[in-house]
């Protein structure tokens, strides 16, 4: 304390000059006070921000991560399952969640992530009917045969007319499972992203695998795809075969009127379905396509017109799905139909994750697995284009 301030202090009377020299002195310190606070706070704020920085949650909440992110988190990079043990998500319990291998349900915004790349990707998924579903199996219950009827008289009895039939389609759901591993150096690496990670590997897998099956799977032990079903002209079509319509050029288009067999393929498809239909082929299929012309000379292909719209084909999108068959003789590179009621996916919506130090070791193996199914569920919404003479 100065000489002035303890003057002051003491009650002793000031000159003009000593009073302002407190004024002044005791300005200063309430300046210095607030400064150190000040910078003590930033201090704090920027400790916050780097660890929060060092590894982004995958909610878009902001960097503070939810208890169960941080409970998951552990689990990934240490095996440290106490932090999960009695943590409730909102709406179930993780230590209800414990499966016979020592699995646990991913949380809620890591599952969200992975659906919402396996919706982005060129798969039928995209245009499907996609449920979801707590059982092993979706049972499909289609009315495909028409009710009979006739025309009644004021005196003559009536008849009895035909009764509908209901068929069952069943689509039992299979087991998806990636294994992607990473070291435990890297997981030890607190400036790695490793829910990130996971579900960026989980989803690429799960994706690519998805949309092979949902085109040709055999549905052994995997979803059948559309193609694997029994393909007959579409002049003789029957309820449990997918109808087909031929170029009437083995390999390739007519040379004369190229464009014919799109048009007829279109038409082939009832009209009720045509409203949402859309077609499905491969890029080397497209690049084919979108030379044909109408024999006005205009083009069918048309691009779309803002960012994001698909491509259209007689005003119908086209999607592109890499697995569909080239061109060749006898394929079916090409198909048009309202998948939303030709074909369902059935899932269940949640994801399990068990993490596995020991088989790979200095590795750790992250083993996940998702219940998934598909089947076709309305043989008439679904036609083929042939490349064959008939």
């Amino acid at each position: 304390m100065s000489k002035t301030e303890a003057q002051a202090s003491a009650g002793e009377d000031l000159s003009p000059a000593q009073e302002l020299k407190a004024a002044v002195a005791g300005f200063m310190s309430d300046i210095t006070t607030k400064l150190q606070q000040q910078d003590e706070r930033m201090t704090r704020l920027d400790r916050k921000s780097m660890i929060a920085g060092a590894r982004p949650a995958l909610s878009q909440g902001g960097a503070i991560e939810a208890p169960h992110q941080k409970a998951f988190a552990a689990y990934l990079r240490s095996g440290d399952d106490d932090a999960l043990r009695g943590l409730e998500f909102e709406g179930k319990a993780m230590s209800t969640s414990v499966a016979a291998d020592g699995g646990y349900l991913v949380d809620p915004q890591t599952a969200a992530e992975i659906q919402s790349v396996l919706n982005a990707t060129a798969s039928i998924r995209a245009i499907a009917n996609v449920v979801n579903v707590d059982a092993t199996s979706y049972d499909v219950l289609i009315d495909h045969t028409e009710m009979g009827s006739g025309w009644a008289t004021e005196t003559a009895g009536t008849t009895e007319t035909g009764t509908p039939t209901i068929d069952r389609i069943s689509i039992p759901l299979h087991e998806l499972s990636a294994l992607p591993k990473v070291s435990q150096r890297l997981l030890d690496d607190t400036a790695f992203d490793i829910e990130s990670w996971l579900a960026g590997r989980i989803a690429d897998k799960f994706a690519r695998s998805e949309a092979a099956a949902f085109v040709a799977g055999d549905g052994v032990d995997k979803p059948r795809g559309f193609l694997d079903y029994p393909q007959v002209d579409d002049v003789v079509w029957a309820w449990g075969n997918i109808g087909t319509v031929p170029t009437g050029t083995d390999g390739d288009f007519s040379s004369i009127a190229p464009g014919d067999a799109i048009i007829d393929l279109v038409y082939s498809l009832g009209a009720e379905y045509r409203a949402g239909a859309s077609f499905v082929m491969n890029s080397k299929t497209a690049g084919a396509v979108r030379k044909l012309k109408d024999a006005d000379g205009r083009f069918l292909w048309s691009d779309g017109l803002a960012a994001g719209e698909p491509a259209r084909l007689m005003g119908y999108p086209v999607l592109i799905a890499e697995d569909m068959p080239d061109i060749a003789t006898g394929s079916v590179a090409i198909a048009f139909g309202n998948f939303a009621a030709g074909y369902t996916v059935a899932q269940r919506p949640d994801l399990r994750v068990l993490r596995d130090p020991f088989s790979a070791k200095p590795h750790v193996l992250f083993y996940a697995t998702k219940r998934v199914g598909g089947a076709v569920s309305d043989f008439a919404a679904i036609k083929l284009l042939k490349f064959a003479v008939s």
